[in-house]
């Protein structure tokens, strides 16, 4: 997961970016919001909206003049003079930030019969279908997943009307085993390419039927070499 930009001591507009967490000291308040100087030569506005998480009714039952608050840069635009502020923290990882085929460090909050639910700063926890936990078939989520571990995860989609993000421990590994070099020996070879080789090696030479035979031998010596291979990476 992404880690909020840490407290500092900024002297200037231009020096502001989104999230980043500031100290300041509120100067002014009014019925839409508070004015709040967070010493960069201008201040810095706390709508009311951003004063607490639940709904607010009046400015002053959360702040008031003199005040030392804690506040994040929402939006900056040195140019016009203006910073938008608000006092609530951030996400790490905002639906407008989020890509397909992103990698994110995160955790496993919660196990299903169809998946894993995995906390990656968002929102909302992503879902790792049951399907997408591994290069090898998965019968038990326990058996590669449980609740507490880190894992790695890529953005296959998400909805942000329905809020839901899709993520693939099997994209990431799969796309880390194709980096590994292919031209070495046979016990450095990634288990998909010794799985080719072997299944090749194995294969009938009977026309009909090394078809049909060498997809099942293939099939059957990557799930198995996978297996091993992707359990022996997680020890």
């Amino acid at each position: 997961m992404s880690e909020q930009t840490t407290l500092t001591t900024p002297t200037r507009l231009e020096d502001l970016a989104p999230k980043m967490r500031l100290s300041g000291s509120v100067k002014k308040t009014e019925l839409f919001g508070a004015f709040v100087d967070v010493g960069v030569g201008r201040d810095g506005l706390v709508h009311i909206s951003q004063l607490r998480p639940e709904r607010v009714n009046n400015v002053t039952d959360i702040v008031k003049e003199g005040d030392t608050v804690t506040v994040w840069v929402k939006k900056v635009d040195a140019a016009n003079g203006r910073l938008d502020l608000t006092m609530i923290e951030p996400l790490p990882v905002e639906w407008n930030e989020l890509k397909r085929g992103q990698v994110f460090n995160g955790k496993v909050v919660k196990t299903e019969k169809f998946g894993a639910f995995v906390d990656i700063g968002a929102e909302r926890p992503g879902l790792v279908h049951i399907s997408e936990l591994a290069a090898y078939r998965v019968d038990n989520v326990t058996d590669v997943v449980q609740e507490g571990s880190e894992v790695r995860v890529q953005v296959l989609g998400f909805d942000i009307r329905k809020k839901q993000i899709k993520l693939s421990i099997k994209a990431v590994e799969m796309a880390e085993m194709a980096q590994e070099p292919s031209d070495e020996p046979e016990e450095t070879l990634t288990a998909m390419q010794l799985a080719f080789r072997r299944a090749q090696q194995q294969a009938p030479t009977a026309g009909a039927v090394r078809g049909a035979a060498s997809k099942g031998q293939i099939r059957q010596v990557q799930e198995d070499l996978l297996s091993r291979t992707l359990a022996n990476r997680r020890k």
